[in-house]
């Protein structure tokens, strides 16, 4: 395996012999139920010894349907954000989908989450580049692993050469989707850690009409699995109540069932790097 790249952040280094897990819930519903799930998540971490970066999107563009909650909006949910990292003290990852977003969104977020669909974008990619923030470069679905580089040179040769690379599983025929845990060596090849988004993983895009579905049964399958094959951190969907969610609930994790998954795989991550 190539050398990966140990990427500081705060008090930590994401790809370095300690767990990091993104989570939070998809989307800013209220400030109550991001304020209630960063709470939760910052005390498990911390119990567990998990380096812990909190994730919420002011905006989803990419909904099914026309009629889909996208959240709060730019402005208000970075309100939220700010206040969510101000009062925990935890950093924070947020998704942009317009290279206008780029420099207020880097104001409060840590990390820049390029979305799946959007990930050959280059002036998205370009512009989260120029911050010297951290960028997040999820995998699209309909890209194998090895075409991943191509998008790396492009944000190494707009000077950042702080990069994260997350899988999300690849399209399988229609409405489903499949993880080759061949990607996580694969992207690491290009010498930066490598994510496993473990909820957006078990989606089923589209399955429900005008909306996504997903299997949340097999996230802790799927993650345990992330960690046997080598992923130096694991990024979660967490919501108090993902049933009542209006976003992705069908494959977010329960915050009641968060310890119990976040335990074992941090036990699977450190057999693993022994």
């Amino acid at each position: 395996m190539e050398r990966i790249k140990k990427i500081r952040l705060n008090n930590f280094e994401i790809g370095a012999d300690k767990l990091t897990v993104m989570a939070g819930p998809c989307v800013a519903e209220s400030f109550e139920i991001l304020d209630e799930t960063a709470k939760k998540l910052k005390e498990i971490t911390q119990k567990l010894g998990i380096n812990f970066i909190f994730k919420s999107s002011f905006d989803k563009a990419n909904r099914s349907s026309i009629t889909s909650y996208r959240g709060p909006g730019i402005e208000k949910g970075l309100e939220m954000l700010g206040e969510i990292k101000s009062k925990y003290n935890i950093p924070i990852v947020t998704d942009i989908h317009l290279p206008e977003q780029v420099a207020i969104v880097a104001e409060v977020a840590d990390i820049l989450q390029i979305p799946a669909f959007l990930c050959r974008q280059t002036d998205l990619l370009v512009a989260a580049a120029k911050t010297g923030k951290i960028v997040n470069i999820k995998k699209g679905q309909f890209l194998a692993p090895e075409q991943m580089g191509t998008l790396v040179k492009k944000v190494e040769d707009s000077g950042n050469s702080n990069i994260l690379l997350t899988d999300r599983g690849v399209t399988f025929g229609y409405n489903n989707l499949v993880v080759d845990f061949r990607a996580v060596p694969i992207m690491q090849g290009f010498g930066y850690p490598v994510v496993f988004d473990a909820t957006h993983s078990v989606q089923l895009p589209g399955a429900n009409g005008t909306c996504s579905g997903g299997d949340r049964r097999f996230v802790p399958v799927l993650a345990k699995a992330a960690m046997g094959a080598g992923a130096n951190a694991l990024f979660f969907e967490i919501h108090p109540e993902p049933d009542k969610a209006l976003c992705d609930g069908p494959n977010m994790l329960s915050l009641d069932s968060a310890e119990e998954v976040f335990l074992i795989c941090k036990k699977i991550f450190d057999i693993v790097r022994v």
